[in-house]
């Protein structure tokens, strides 16, 4: 076994000059003061909950200066001192997000939506376009979950290799240059427990990606020791079998210590060096960190650490180190020194009054407006007492809050309900303002709200000559995807099975022989990092699709589509965006794992993403166009048990569109509408035909996208004409059907038109048995939906169809 690499003693060539240690090093004093006056902020009332990055510094300032322009970070909650090296975080930012500043440019990364140490890098304009990626640094939005920015890591290294060998991608200079850009990952050294991170690591060996990952190592994971966490106790050595050695691909692996100047500016240049050229994953393992303010805001770490650890951690802080180090080498005195650590406090005693003063500032305009108003409203009420009290005691709030003055004036309104005034309206006037207002800061930007939503692609209906042939289902997919392989050098798919045998159901077969392994690629059975290889990859302006086998297996990946892919686009307020696609197939077959139909987790867990369910793969080739089209993530959930069906082979492939949000009336009726989904739409249809010889006239409607949910109203429309409504699908009870019922009955205002009572069709509560008896007796059938709308009829026309 291969020894893990030690640090050369000669270190010349990665020295930087006596002018740029001193800058590093007030970088490093401003960053602990920031940590050490947050912490305060926390204490003081005036933030929520405070995480820092002390103890960090030394390693994260030698990160920074080997990471390049185009480069991308996917870290954790720790990295301040690295984004304040690159010049993408200002300390007044840093105290912005600590304060949850709802404006963008008080806070670039999240506009206030996330909890301080979560960074960002804003890659669009204000109109949803991309800047110019390999022209800036980049850090790809941070995600709480531990480890969970493992899987997006490795995307972002995996388009690097995308982008240098695949030709066609050569010209979209914005994205890369060659595939140089290294990806580099930072993670404390508990996370390294995960199931995520040893997923990633073994992927990125695997793909030989120019992956950079650096293990800050204090020892701990908030009060548990490391040899609770990892095996031998040491993250470096349990993976050295990962290590490459001669004739065989692997990581290359260093140790170093958290608190050695020389030996941290070496090990990153050698990493960055080594994957930027040769493409090859490199694990740093920094030990010997510290952590001087403990975990977080929430307890001391007092209360788990030895009196010798304390002392320890004290003595080898790094950052007293490096002032050692400096004044060991005559680089500057420690009057100058000193100097420059009183300045440093200086300026972030500065910038923290100016974010709070900023952040603040804004709340107490609108408090002294809401105060005014309610003021105004209570001259001539009979509840000016009470009114006058509400208004004293917000203008009296320390530290307010927009709750206290939002709270304040909706009480004041219900104190206000028999009054009539100008005052009361212009309070209500004032309300409905900031509600818009609100929107803005806390609602927005769940979906895409530049000119390439979704909602903006045009449809455009698929056409058939006169002879269009019969073909299966799975190959009018096939020749789409052939068609965009052809057309776009930017996308491409991957997954389990994808590439030589061209998926298990054959709709990318024989496409990897003619486009290329880069474009169609096998992966290992490994679901978490196939969506973050998807999303890092959507990230740097390609347009993957990722695939998950079976809907069933979805499961591995949720975590990851819904912390981090459903929510992009929300908790950087537009900076950033992944518009990548999970193609998945699901509903009726056979089997406890392979007939799933989650849609109730899917449609709770992904709130962000568009969900498509095509009842055929003509639809299903129309979704993904439109996707293409727009800058949004998606779900695409194919029929299982369609691929083989017969359609007819549209003309215009690659060109025609669905829409999404607009559901289809696959056949018309006047007594029923039963509203419906996927594979349930041939069992809706059939059933249909049987009812209609029996006098019953259903409307059968195909919703086609869950999310978004019949944004014209069509489903409504329908109930009006019928009065009666059914929503059928195979999910569990309470599930989808539940869904759409809430979603019509609420959002379209159809109660008034119901003559009969809304029923859901769903699945039963388990999973179906193996066997087609197992899909009879668990999921609905064309009986059980002649038996429900018969029912339905039974109650209005008893003689005319009498019960069963």
């Amino acid at each position: 076994m291969a020894k893990i690499k030690s640090l050369s003693k000669n270190r010349i060539g990665v020295i930087p000059s006596n002018e740029e240690i001193l800058k590093d090093y007030k970088i490093a004093m401003i960053s602990r003061q920031a940590s050490l006056m947050g912490r305060k902020e926390v204490f003081m009332g005036k933030a929520k909950f405070g995480i820092f990055g002390d103890g960090k510094e030394l390693a994260q300032l030698a990160m920074a200066r080997a990471f390049q322009l185009g480069d991308f970070r996917s870290g954790y909650y720790r990295d301040q001192t690295f984004m304040m090296a690159l010049g993408e975080l200002s300390v007044q930012q840093y105290f912005a997000q600590l304060y949850a500043h709802t404006d963008v440019e008080a806070d670039p990364a999240s506009a206030g939506r996330l909890m301080n140490g979560h960074f960002a890098t804003r890659s669009l304009n204000e109109d949803g376009s991309w800047k110019s990626l390999t022209k800036k640094y980049n850090s790809a939005a941070d995600i709480s979950p531990t480890a969970a920015q493992m899987p997006k890591l490795l995307g972002l290294a995996y388009a690097s290799k995308v982008f240098r060998h695949n030709k066609g991608l050569k010209s979209f200079q914005d994205f890369s240059v060659n595939g140089n850009e290294v990806a580099w990952g930072t993670i404390g050294n508990a996370s390294t427990s995960e199931g995520l991170f040893f997923e990633s690591i073994n992927a990125a060996g695997v793909l030989q990606v120019p992956m950079v990952v650096a293990i800050w190592d204090d020892g701990y994971g908030i009060s548990v020791p490391n040899k609770y966490h990892t095996t031998k106790g040491d993250i470096s050595e349990a993976l050295a079998g990962f290590e490459r050695t001669e004739g065989k691909e692997g990581y290359e692996i260093i140790k170093v210590k958290g608190w050695d100047y020389e030996g941290l500016l070496e090990a990153f240049s050698r990493a960055g060096q080594i994957a930027r050229e040769g493409h090859v994953p490199v694990l740093i393992h920094v030990v010997e960190m510290t952590q001087p303010q403990g975990h977080s805001t929430s307890g001391s770490h007092e209360r788990y650490k030895s009196a010798e650890r304390l002392d320890w951690e004290k003595a080898w802080d790094c950052n007293l180190k490096f002032r050692e180090y400096i004044l060991k080498n005559a680089i500057a005195t420690a009057d100058q020194l000193d100097k420059l650590e009183a300045e440093a406090k200086a300026q972030v005693k500065k910038e923290k009054e100016a974010a709070w003063e900023a952040f603040s500032g804004s709340i107490k305009n609108e408090l002294s407006e809401a105060v005014s108003l309610i003021k105004a409203a209570a001259q001539g009420s009979s509840r000016r007492v009470i009114l006058e009290q509400m208004s004293e005691e917000l203008a009296k709030t320390i530290n307010p809050i927009r709750k206290d003055v939002i709270s304040t004036v909706r009480k004041a309104l219900l104190n206000l309900r028999f009054d009539q005034s100008q005052a009361k309206e212009e309070l209500k006037s004032w309300l409905i303002r900031q509600q818009q207002i609100n929107h803005d800061r806390y609602s927005s930007h769940l979906y895409s709200e530049s000119e390439w939503s979704a909602l903006n692609v045009k449809e455009v209906k698929p056409e058939f000559d006169e002879n269009a042939p019969n073909v299966d289902g799975r190959e009018v997919l096939q020749a789409f995807f052939d068609y965009q392989l052809e057309n776009d050098p930017r996308f491409f798919a991957f997954g389990e099975d994808v590439g030589k045998i061209g998926d298990v159901n054959q709709a990318f077969a024989g496409l990897q022989a003619k486009h290329g392994e880069i474009r169609v690629t096998d992966t290992g059975i490994r679901e978490a990092t196939i969506i973050g290889q998807g999303i890092g990859a959507a990230l740097r302006g390609l347009r993957p699709v990722a695939e998950i086998q079976y809907l069933d297996y979805l499961l591995y990946g949720l975590q990851m589509l819904s912390d981090d892919l459903a929510s992009l686009q929300y908790r950087t307020k537009g900076g950033q965006k992944a518009p990548m696609i999970v193609r998945t197939r699901g509903h009726r077959l056979e089997g406890v794992w392979h007939a799933g139909s989650p849609m109730g987790m899917i449609l709770s867990a992904l709130r962000g993403m568009i969900i498509c369910v095509p009842r055929d793969m003509t639809q299903a080739a129309g979704m993904y166009n439109t996707l293409l089209k727009s800058d949004e993530p998606a779900m695409i959930i194919e029929c299982l048990n369609g691929y083989r069906l017969k359609e007819k082979l549209p003309s215009n492939i690659g060109e025609y569109t669905v829409p999404v949000g607009k559901p289809e009336v696959l056949r018309e009726g006047k007594d029923l509408t039963l509203v419906t989904y996927g594979s349930m739409c041939r069992i809706v249809l059939d059933a249909a035909q049987e009812l209609s010889d029996i006098g019953i006239e259903v409307e059968v409607i195909d919703v086609q996208t869950l999310l978004p949910f019949d944004i014209e109203g069509i489903i409504g429309k329908s109930i009006q004409k019928t009065n009666r409504v059914i929503f059928a699908d195979e999910d569990v009870p309470g599930g989808a059907s539940a869904f759409m019922m809430q979603q019509v009955i609420e959002g379209q205002n159809i109660f008034p038109y119901l003559d009969s009572e809304p029923l859901t069709l769903p699945a039963k509560p388990h999973r179906p048995a193996y066997s087609s008896d197992g899909d009879y007796f668990s999921k609905p059938s064309v009986e059980d939906v002649i038996e429900k709308a018969y029912e339905m009829m039974h109650e209005v026309h008893p003689k005319k169809f009498p019960k069963i």
